[in-house]
């Protein structure tokens, strides 16, 4: 299993891309969360759902009810939607779980879009500019 973050992201990609491709908008966010996480396995992703994600505060941990979409080789974090619109909400939902999980790089996937392309940011923690557009590279 690759350790190599831009091949994670990459296969998350491509992965939104072949899912989306057979069911595009229209389906819950539970639906295209599984089928997602079924393609990166298929390529050997050790991929966790649902992940709680407590907090800590004061030398305290709380459970209240934080949960990680996708969490991809312990290093990517996956936020699901299938919304008329991303909220500026979503996005900080997605920078919070990255610093709480101390991971350095997430994606934010809308499935309620005509084109995939247009519903996948990618958002690097800790970088003054949060979300950056994501390359896209035809494949063969």
């Amino acid at each position: 299993m690759s350790t190599d973050i831009d091949a994670i992201a990459a296969d998350i990609v491509d992965c939104a891309f072949q899912v989306h491709k057979q069911f595009g908008p229209g389906l819950l966010e539970s639906a295209y969360q599984a089928c997602h996480a079924y393609e990166l396995r298929k390529r050997g992703r050790l991929v966790l759902t649902e992940v709680t994600l407590p907090i800590l505060y004061d030398g305290q941990e709380f459970d209240e009810g934080y949960r990680i979409d996708e969490l991809v080789d312990n290093l990517v974090i996956i936020e699901n939607k299938a919304v008329d619109t991303v909220l500026p909400i979503h996005l900080a939902q997605l920078i919070t779980y990255l610093k709480l999980k101390n991971c350095k790089l997430g994606f934010l996937i809308n499935w309620n879009v005509k084109l995939i392309k247009n519903g996948i940011q990618r958002v690097a923690n800790g970088l003054e500019e949060s979300a950056a557009p994501v390359r896209f590279i035809k494949r063969p």
